[in-house]
């Protein structure tokens, strides 16, 4: 009796565990295969060879770009060098990309490992950068001011709190006011493995200021983009492995309630960019997200840039406007246009910069 007890909580078990291996295949679209998409006049940036996981593009076209990503379970290139700032001109013919300085004497480049990044425009135009860091596999956010005729970075800085504690995106709205998804519950990586595994929902999203730090949206299943619309109101969070973009209603205290909208797709959503003049949604995405996680040279995995149009509509617009299974451009993560000019970043890999 004791045998076959142990035989069917055996069997229930391993029931379990084929059920949520099942789940996770489907949560990562393990299977899928990319139907391509092209789109004329795109070229590889030159000078970027390991990342670029986000970027912004300030109204003076000037964009800038994270690169050299270090996240466990993720591909890096070249794992030994520190990541950095670049700077690219979209407003030149060719435009090439530079390495931004970074002074300060309490920052420390060695280790600095940027993740999602972000700008505010205070009202006397000194543009302020906000970046997600992970030095010593830790989470903070650093302040820097962006000084444009230096072409360089000056650390103000380290901003840490025990809500900030698996970092993945931010949105600035203030010099340091932001909101920030935390992509995992767990800090630990074996912890934070399972978490993905067995799909606990648990990730969250936070609000920053100096006076106030508190959880405003919870319950998604790896927490990643985050940005806000042109006109302030409402914030918009990828939830990477449930495939959805969501709408919150943003509030005069910060709070984030009256969930608007949810649209769900086939496909990793990861950074969100709002185009400021139509309100766009540009977003990169990972097609066959398994291929992320998990690196084979053999199996790569592609690209995927999707553009919604009127997302507070009943019907929004959604388009696929380029895809690619990986021979071009590896894991697509951010996608961000300047008039009529589109600009692909990739976790791990190059950029893609596409004319009109």
């Amino acid at each position: 009796m004791a045998k076959l007890m142990v035989l069917t909580l055996l069997g229930l078990a391993m029931t379990h565990l084929k059920d949520y291996q099942s789940s996770y295949q489907k949560r990562l679209t393990a299977f899928r295969e990319v139907e391509p998409v092209d789109l004329p006049n795109c070229n590889l940036v030159k000078g970027i060879e390991t990342g670029s996981e986000d970027l912004e593009i300030l109204p003076n076209g000037l964009a800038l770009i994270s690169s050299g990503l270090k996240f466990p379970g993720i591909k890096s290139f070249d794992p030994d060098k520190p990541g950095k700032i670049l700077l690219m001109d979209l407003n030149e013919e060719d435009p090439e990309v530079l390495e931004l300085r970074i002074s300060g004497s309490k920052f420390n480049t060695s280790s600095f490992n940027p993740h999602g990044i972000s700008t505010f425009t205070d009202e006397d135009n000194t543009v302020y950068l906000l970046v997600v860091n992970h030095p010593d596999a830790k989470s903070t956010v650093e302040l820097f001011k962006f000084q444009k005729e230096e072409k360089s970075l000056l650390h103000l800085k380290t901003i840490r709190h025990k809500l900030l504690a698996s970092l993945n995106d931010i949105v600035a709205v203030g010099p340091e006011h932001f909101y920030a998804t935390n992509d995992h519950y767990f800090v630990d990586h074996y912890l934070k493995s399972w978490e993905v595994y067995l799909g606990l929902s648990w990730s969250y999203v936070v609000y920053y200021s100096p006076n106030e730090v508190k959880v405003v949206a919870d319950g998604f299943d790896f927490a990643n983009g985050i940005n806000i619309s042109p006109d302030g109101k409402y914030v918009y969070i990828s939830e990477l492995l449930a495939h959805k973009i969501h709408v919150y209603e943003k509030h005069a205290n910060w709070t984030l309630t009256s969930l608007k909208k949810s649209l769900a797709f086939n496909t990793l959503v990861d950074n969100i960019s709002v185009d400021p003049v139509t309100g766009d949604l540009w977003i990169g995405c990972h097609p066959n997200g398994m291929r992320i996680f998990f690196y084979d040279p053999e199996h790569i995995p592609g690209s995927e840039v999707i553009q919604i149009q009127n997302i507070l509509t009943e019907e929004p617009k959604v388009t696929v406007v380029y895809a690619e299974n990986g021979t071009v451009l590896q894991g697509s993560s951010v996608a961000s246009v300047y008039k009529g000019k589109l600009l692909i970043g990739t976790v791990f890999h190059k950029a893609l910069y596409c004319k009109p």
